[in-house]
C-alpha cells in the first residue's frame, strides 16, 4: 500500500513538472522577441556577462540608436567599467538601479524616457529574462519596448534554474507596481 501511494505522488509530481514545463517553454525558452529598429536608446540590462554588453555596442554601431544605457549593478565589473569609460562614436551612460532588479531598471528606464523625451528603447537581455522583463518594464512605461535578447547556450541545469528563478519572480512582480 505504501509503495504504490509512493508512485502515485511520484506520477502526479512528475505529471506537474512535465505540465509547467511545456506551459512555461514559450514564456522562457522561446518568448516573443522583436527585431530591433530606429530607436531613441538601448537599454542593456544587467545580469551575466553572456554577450549582451557587446550586442547593445553592436546595434549602436549599426545606428539603431544614438546612445547605449548600461544597467551596471555590478560596480566592481571590468568588463562594464572599461565599457562605461570608452571612448565610442555615440553617448554611453550607465547606471545603478535602485533596487539593484529589472523593477529598479524598469524605473530608470521610466525615468529617462520622461526626461530624455523617449518614444522607443531597444531592450537587451537574454532568452529567459526577455518576458518577465517585458512585463515589469510594461509596468513602468508606456513607451514602445523592444526586446532583442541574446541567446546564450545554458546548460540543462541552468535552464531549471531559470524556469523557477523566472517564475518566482513574476509571481513577486505580479503583486509590485513599479
Amino acid at each position: 500500500m505504501r509503495f504504490r501511494r509512493t508512485v502515485v505522488v511520484l506520477g502526479v509530481v512528475i505529471a506537474v513538472v512535465i505540465g509547467a514545463v511545456v506551459a512555461l517553454w514559450p514564456v522562457y525558452v522561446n518568448p516573443m522577441v522583436d527585431k530591433p529598429a530606429p530607436s531613441d536608446a538601448i537599454v542593456v540590462l544587467g545580469g551575466a556577462h553572456d554577450g549582451r554588453e557587446e550586442l547593445g555596442l553592436q546595434l549602436a554601431r549599426a545606428g539603431y540608436a544614438p546612445q547605449v544605457v548600461f544597467s551596471n549593478p555590478y560596480r566592481h565589473s571590468p568588463l562594464v567599467n572599461r565599457i562605461c569609460h570608452g571612448g565610442y562614436s555615440f553617448r554611453v551612460r550607465c547606471f545603478a538601479p535602485k533596487p539593484a532588479t529589472t523593477r529598479g531598471e524598469g524605473r530608470e528606464i521610466a525615468r529617462l524616457a520622461r526626461t530624455e523625451h523617449w518614444r522607443r528603447v531597444i531592450v537587451i537581455t537574454f532568452t529567459p529574462h526577455v518576458s518577465r522583463a517585458r512585463y515589469i518594464i510594461g509596468k513602468c512605461t508606456d513607451i514602445s519596448v523592444l526586446m532583442v535578447p541574446v541567446r546564450p547556450k545554458l546548460s540543462l541545469g541552468r535552464w531549471a534554474y531559470n524556469f523557477l528563478y523566472q517564475s518566482a519572480g513574476y509571481a513577486l512582480a505580479a503583486f509590485q507596481s513599479c
